[in-house]
C-alpha cells in the first residue's frame, strides 16, 4: 500500500507519533493493510508502536 494512503488513514484514526499495537491489528483488518505495510510505515516515519502483543513490529 502506497505511504500516503497509510499516512492519510493514520490521520483519520488520530495517530501521529505513536500506536499500540492492538490498534495496529485493527486498522490492518478495517482498512485491509497488511501489518508489514504498517510496520514499514511507522519505522519510516518515527511512528512508535508500543504494546507489542506477538513481536510482528520492530
Amino acid at each position: 500500500m502506497e505511504p500516503e494512503k497509510i499516512k492519510s488513514i493514520f490521520e483519520t484514526e488520530g495517530i501521529s507519533t505513536e500506536i499500540q499495537c492492538p490498534k495496529a491489528f485493527e486498522i490492518s483488518e478495517k482498512y485491509g493493510i497488511s501489518k508489514m505495510d504498517i510496520a514499514k510505515y511507522c519505522n519510516t516515519n518515527n511512528v512508535k508502536i508500543r504494546a507489542c502483543q506477538l513481536g510482528c513490529f520492530k
